[in-house]
Order: C-alpha cells, then structure tokens, then sequence
C-alpha cells in the first residue's frame, strides 16, 4: 500500500455511524477518495444514502453525496486501504472482532477517546491484539464533529509508528479548513484524548454553578498536570501534552457547550443525577466511563490526581458538591509546572 503513487486510488472504511466518524467520512468523501460507511441501523444507513443527513448525531448539516453507507461489514471493508474505527469504546473490541476476517495489511486507525474497562488498554492496544497483521495508528485533537461538517477551521493528530500511515492520513483528510499534524507518541495523544474528557465534566460543572473565568483556568491548568503526571508514570512523553491532543483537546472539550462531557458535568451541576444527565444527551459521554477506571489505575500507582478524586467522590461516592470543591482548595499544593528542565 505504502507504495502507491496515485492517492486517489485510496479506499477508505469508516466503523461506526455516530458524529465523529459521519464528519471524517464526509472530508474523505469531499476530497474525491471512496469512501463506505457502516453503521448498525438500516434506516440510519438509508439516511445517509437517499438524503445525505445524518440526523440522529449531525441534525441539519449535509453530508458529501458520494458516502456510501451500509449495514454490511464485509463490504464495507472490502477492498479497503485505510479503516477508520469510530465505535464507542464499550463496543469497540466487539466490533473490532467482527473485522477480523477482512483485515489484513490495511491501516486501521482509532478516533475513539476512551479505555477499555477490564483491561486498561487503550483502544489502539485493542487494534493490535484483534487485528495483528493491520497497521495502527490513532486520530486526537480538538475536534468537535459539528464544527468540522461546519467547516470551521479545525486541526488534529495522527499518531503511529508508522510514518507511511501518518502521511497517508493527512493526504486522506487535508483540506483548506482541516489540517492534520503528525506525532510519533501514540499512546500519549490517545491517553490525552481519553483523560480530557473526565475534565470536561469537571468544567460543566463550574460553567452551571457560574464559577468565574479564574476559576475555570484554575481547573483546565491543573487538569493539565494532572493528566501529564498520570500519562508520564504510564510512558507517555510529558511534551506530547503541550499539544492539540493535551492542552488543545482539552480547551475545546473544556469551554464548548458542544462537548457532550462538558453538557453531562453541566447537567448534574444544575442538580441533575448522572442518570438522568446521561438520559437526556442521548450519546455516550465518554468521559464517566473513564473516571472511575483512571481514578482505580491513580491509586493504584500512587499518582497525585485530587480532581479526578473530587469528581469522583461527587458522581460516584454522591459527596455534595460544595464540600468536595472546599476540600480540594484546603488540599495539599504542589508545584505549579511539574517535568521542568534544569541545567
């Protein structure tokens, strides 16, 4: 594959039917490559087919006429280059076991932001184990679906091993208002993308208790050190969270009432259950299912991460969410930038 000379000939898969993986679909499409979409749902799949809507998770915005949806696996990766997988991560190794008998050498990259619950493996690390033969790679970034079928100016990462796959990737999806970056560190961008979502719900919660602009810097910078000091102990590259997957990611998913974490943390600020929050979003938020898992690991591995236990002791232990706030300010404090260099 690597030794192609024409991009054109690239056919591209997408897994999954939800906002994210719709918007990669329509960048491939609209850059002229092939491109087939599965999805589970029939009249999803026929939406997107007759209509080019996908409603359900991109109300109002068209979608490029040349996707080719479908409900069947084996065609959709039939005769596939690149396969993009954007499948919650609570189904990801289910679905990515079903791809097993028509992956081959392709490369198959992860858009998904999560961990896995049982193993805490990354979902890459799922790839690897179901798919042994395929090339990984992973996409993170401040990327929220709706602005890119916007077409507001967006930029993400591509990690891999691989330096073929990192460029096939951007001839794939560069366009005049997205641009992809590439980064060797794969497991810090994807570790990135999952952590920030945990603190995307924290800032919910400060946007609908209207703490101050201090406030939410306060908590997006220190959310910061704690994800680095996390990923590092696990062997990430601190640097890689100076990023768009670190702290690019992490303003967006902070800030942006689009952000399906952020309207969960707002929910339950403004006195919703987790339940309820959850109920009425509709989509998976993936950032609850992450917290405990990391708040578990954090113990486990004697790492300092007092918001993760905060929002932990709010959404899980029911703890008011004053006195876990008050806590946290009269908790210890340590130094303000962490993996200095000193001469």
């Amino acid at each position: 594959m690597g030794s192609k000379q024409l991009i054109a000939e690239y056919k591209v898969a997408v897994v999954g039917g939800g906002s994210f993986g719709s918007a990669l679909a329509d960048i491939v499409a609209a850059n002229k490559f092939c491109v087939r979409q599965w999805m589970r749902s029939q009249s999803q799949a026929d939406e997107i087919n007759q209509h080019h809507t996908n409603n359900q998770y991109l109300p109002e915005y068209p979608l490029h006429p040349a996707i080719e949806a479908t409900t069947d696996l084996a065609y959709a990766l039939k005769d596939s280059d690149v396969i993009l997988v954007a499948i919650p991560s609570k189904s990801f190794r289910t679905v990515v076991r079903q791809m097993q008998p028509f992956v081959q050498q392709q490369m198959v990259v992860s858009t998904t932001k999560g961990i896995e619950a049982d193993s805490f493996k990354l979902m890459s690390q799922i790839l690897e184990e179901e798919l042994p033969t395929a090339t990984v790679g992973v996409i993170s970034g401040p990327n929220l679906a709706k602005e890119i079928v916007a077409k507001a100016l967006t930029a993400t990462v591509v990690a891999s091993d691989s330096e073929v796959l990192c460029q096939t990737l951007q001839q794939l999806l560069h366009t005049d208002y997205f641009r992809v970056y590439s980064n060797t560190d794969r497991y810090g961008v994807e570790l990135g993308g999952a952590l920030k979502n945990i603190y995307a719900i924290v800032c919910g919660m400060g946007s609908a208790l209207s703490m101050g602009a201090n406030t939410q810097s306060m908590l997006m910078t220190r959310a910061l050190a704690e994800m680095s000091r996390f990923a590092v102990t696990l062997g990430a590259n601190p640097l890689t969270f100076l990023g768009l997957a670190g702290v690019g990611d992490l303003i967006v998913t902070c800030t942006s009432p689009l952000s399906r974490n952020f309207r969960v943390g707002y929910a339950v600020g403004k006195g919703q259950s987790l339940d309820e929050a959850e109920a009425e979003l509709g989509q998976v938020a993936e950032g609850v299912n992450t917290l405990s898992l990391v708040k578990v690991k954090a113990d486990e591995l004697s790492v300092y991460m007092p918001i993760v236990q905060g929002l932990y002791a709010i959404l899980v232990e029911q703890k008011p969410i004053a006195r876990v706030i008050r806590q946290l300010m009269l908790g210890e404090q340590k130094d303000d930038v962490e993996f200095l260099l000193h001469s």
